[in-house]
C-alpha cells in the first residue's frame, strides 16, 4: 500500500492543478476574511471606525477565520481536488496502467485516500499560516493586542477543518469515480455546493418545515455548523448554528467515511472503462 501512497503523492505534487487550486484557495481565503474587512474597516464611508470590525480580523479569530469558507467556497475547491485526484485516471486512461504494476484497486484506491488527506491537511496549515500572518500584520499596523487562540483551541479547529475538507475531497473522488472522468463530476460538485444548498437554506427551509429538519443532516449544514461552533461567523456564506458542534462532526465523519466507502465499492465492483 505505501507504494501506492508514495505514487499517488509523487503525483499530486508534480501536478500544476495541485498548485492552482491550492494558490486559488489561499487567495480567496486571504480576500474575503482579511483584506476586503480590513478595506472596509481603513477606509468605509458609513461612519467611524469600528473596533469591534476590527476585532473580527484579528489574531484571537484566527480558528474561526481559517476554517469559515470549507462549508463552501473552500470545500468546493477540496471537492475539485478529489475529483482530479481519480476521476483523472479515467481522462488520461491510466487506470490500467498503474493496475498491470500489481496493487489491486483498492491498495490504489487506499493510496488516493491517503494523498487526499494529506493534500487538505497541507491546505489546512496553509490557511492557518497565511492566516497567522495577514492577522499579525493587521494588528501591528493597527497597534492591536496580539491575542492569539490557545493551543489546544488551534489544534481543535485544524482536526475539524481538516474533518470538512477531507470529506469534501472524498465526495470529490466518489463523484471522479462514479462518473469516470473530472469535467461532469466537478460541474455537478459546484452545483450542489454553490446553488443546491444555498437553494435549500435561503428558499426552501423557511417555507418547509421538513426542508429545514432535512439540512440538520445534510454535510454542507452540518459543516457549516461545525465550522460556527468554533467562532467562524454566521455572515459567511454555509455558516449557521443549524446543530451543535458535537453533532456536527459526528455526522461529517460519517459522511466522509460513507463517502470513502461508496467510491471503494464502485471502483472494485465496475469496469475500469
Amino acid at each position: 500500500m505505501w507504494g501506492s501512497v508514495r505514487a499517488e503523492m509523487f503525483k499530486l505534487v508534480r501536478r500544476p492543478a495541485t498548485w492552482l487550486l491550492l494558490a486559488v484557495a489561499l487567495v480567496l481565503g486571504l480576500t474575503f476574511t482579511y483584506l476586503i474587512p480590513y478595506a472596509g474597516y481603513a477606509g468605509g464611508t458609513g461612519g467611524p471606525r469600528s473596533g469591534r470590525g476590527l476585532a473580527a480580523i484579528l489574531p484571537a479569530g484566527l480558528v474561526g477565520n481559517s476554517i469559515g469558507g470549507l462549508p463552501v467556497f473552500l470545500g468546493a475547491i477540496a471537492l475539485m481536488l478529489g475529483v482530479l485526484i481519480a476521476g483523472g485516471e479515467y481522462g488520461w486512461g491510466t487506470w490500467k496502467t498503474v493496475l498491470a504494476q500489481g496493487p489491486s484497486r483498492l491498495t490504489v484506491y487506499a493510496g488516493k485516500l491517503v494523498a487526499v488527506a494529506a493534500a487538505t491537511l497541507a491546505l489546512l496549515l496553509a490557511m492557518f499560516a497565511s492566516g497567522a500572518v495577514t492577522s499579525a500584520v493587521i494588528a501591528t499596523v493597527e497597534k492591536a493586542p496580539l491575542h492569539w487562540p490557545a493551543l489546544g483551541d488551534l489544534a481543535i479547529g485544524l482536526g475539524a477543518g481538516w474533518l470538512i475538507a477531507t470529506m469534501w475531497a472524498v465526495l470529490g473522488v466518489l463523484l471522479g469515480v462514479g462518473m469516470r472522468g473530472v469535467a461532469l463530476p466537478i460541474g455537478l460538485g459546484l452545483v450542489w455546493m454553490l446553488a443546491v444548498q444555498n437553494l435549500l437554506a435561503v428558499v426552501a427551509a423557511p417555507l418547509l418545515d421538513w426542508v429545514a429538519e432535512l439540512q440538520k443532516g445534510l454535510p454542507g449544514p452540518n459543516a457549516g455548523s461545525l465550522a460556527a461552533s468554533l467562532g467562524a461567523t454566521t455572515d459567511t456564506p454555509g455558516v449557521a448554528h443549524l446543530v451543535g458542534g458535537g453533532q456536527a462532526a459526528v455526522v461529517v465523519a460519517i459522511y466522509l467515511v460513507g463517502f470513502a466507502a461508496a467510491g471503494g465499492l464502485l471502483l472494485r465492483s465496475r469496469d475500469i472503462l
